[in-house]
Formats: structure tokens, C-alpha cells, sequence
């Protein structure tokens, strides 16, 4: 009866409860598909509760709607007194020396079990703040990374207008350049008409100036000495008349 119950309380371990839930988990670890590739959940910071320091909470609220309080402790009385009664497991004087290291790791565990988990908590939260202080300059250096990147997308959006100022910029210098260049033109068409029409008007002048000599050459030719006597003395007494009249009209 003892071990019939002892299979039955296994295997109703085994298909309910959060030890079941253990088993299916501890099985699924085994399994090479891409779900061993899926998120884990966190480990818990802090372990369940126990009973005699390491009984699951959870084996007592197992059997308790079927055996009550004493249920577990049935079980476990059950299955000692099976071991010993089939003789599967014979008591002799290791299990008194067990006994003897049992009770000392209890006492180990009463007496300095407070100072060895203060000592590994602060060993814990040591790796901790370093953990934090890394993640810290890790955030930090993303973020900045992320601004100096919105930095560089906002100098990427502005390069079109940089673009479009250089492209005018450079038409403005082809215009310039082109208007210099008309000027240039300008001035050398202008200059050679000016030296066309200065041309022109020098030999205008000249033919002029032949002309004019050429004419009083031949007016000269012809005057002979004594008109010419004339003509200086009549010129001379026109002069002296001339004078006269300007004094009278002086002193009037």
C-alpha cells in the first residue's frame, strides 16, 4: 500500500502543480528545436518558501486537498518505514556518521548561515552597482550616438539647400563671367569704331587743310605786288577809321 501510494503521489507530482510545471521545463531545455532559441523568463531574485529549511512549500499545498496537514509528513514517514522494512536501505554505522555531518551542516547553516548570505549579498549587489555603472556609461554612449546621429540626419536634410546655394552661387559666377566678357567685347568693337572714325576725321581734315592751302596758293598766285600795296594801305586807313570812331564813342 505504502509504495503503490508512494507512485501514485509521483506521478500526480509529475502531471499537476508547479512541480509539474518544473519537470516541463527542466524537459523542454533537452529539446533542439528553435523554441530553446525563445526568451527565457528572469530568474527570481529570491527562492520560494521552504519547510525544515528543504521542503518545497509547494509538496505540502500539493497534498493537502487530498491528505490535509499531515499528508506530506505520511508520505515521508510512508517511505522510510517502506526502505527499512524491504531492506532497501539497511542502517548501519554510515548512516549514524551521516547523521553526525547532517546535524553539524544544520548547526553551520543556523550558526553562520546570516553572515555567509550578508557576505554574498553584498558580494551581489557589488557586481551589481558594477553591472549598473556599466550599463550607465553603455546608455549613455548610445545616447549619445542616437543624438549625434539625429545630428548628422539634420545635416543630411540641410545638404540640399548647401546644394542648391553652391548651384546658384555658380550661376551667378557664369553670368558674371559671361557680362565680363560682353563688356570686353563692347569695348573692343567701340575701340576700333572710335579708331575708324578718328581715322575718317583725320583725313577729312587733311583734304580740308589741302584745300585751304591749295585755294590760298592760287588766291596768292594771282594777286600781283601793287593791288596788294593797295589793299594793305586801304586796310590800314579802314583801321585808322575804325579807331577814330571807337574814341568818339569812348568819350561821348
Amino acid at each position: 500500500m505504502l509504495s503503490r501510494l508512494v507512485f501514485v503521489s509521483a506521478g500526480a507530482l509529475k502531471n499537476t502543480g508547479c512541480l509539474g510545471a518544473g519537470l516541463v521545463q527542466a524537459s523542454r531545455g533537452l529539446h533542439t528545436s528553435s523554441q530553446c532559441l525563445a526568451p527565457m523568463p528572469p530568474m527570481p531574485e529570491h527562492g520560494g518558501k521552504v519547510r525544515h529549511g528543504i521542503f518545497p512549500e509547494e509538496l505540502f499545498q500539493l497534498l493537502y486537498p487530498k491528505t490535509g496537514v499531515t499528508g506530506f509528513y505520511m508520505l515521508g514517514t510512508g517511505l522510510l518505514v517502506y526502505l527499512l522494512s524491504k531492506e532497501i536501505y539497511v542502517i548501519n554505522h554510515e548512516t549514524y556518521a551521516g547523521l553526525a555531518m547532517l546535524s553539524v551542516i544544520v548547526y553551520g547553516v543556523k550558526k553562520f548561515g546570516p553572515q555567509v548570505a550578508a557576505y554574498a549579498d553584498q558580494l551581489n549587489d557589488e557586481k551589481l552597482a558594477k553591472a549598473q555603472v556599466v550599463k550607465d556609461l553603455t546608455l549613455n554612449s548610445m545616447t549619445e550616438s542616437i543624438e549625434n546621429e539625429k545630428k548628422e540626419q539634420w545635416r543630411t536634410e540641410g545638404r540640399s539647400l548647401l546644394f542648391d546655394a553652391k548651384r546658384n552661387n555658380v550661376a551667378m559666377l557664369l553670368e558674371t563671367n559671361y557680362r565680363e566678357r560682353l563688356h570686353m567685347v563692347t569695348n573692343e568693337v567701340k575701340r576700333r569704331l572710335d579708331y575708324h572714325v578718328a581715322l575718317q576725321n583725320l583725313k577729312r581734315r587733311m583734304e580740308q587743310e589741302h584745300m585751304i592751302n591749295w585755294v590760298e596758293m592760287s588766291v596768292v598766285s594771282t594777286i600781283s605786288p601793287q593791288p596788294e600795296k593797295e589793299s594793305i594801305t586801304k586796310c590800314i586807313s579802314d583801321l585808322k577809321a575804325l579807331a577814330k570812331t571807337s574814341q568818339a564813342k569812348a568819350t561821348v
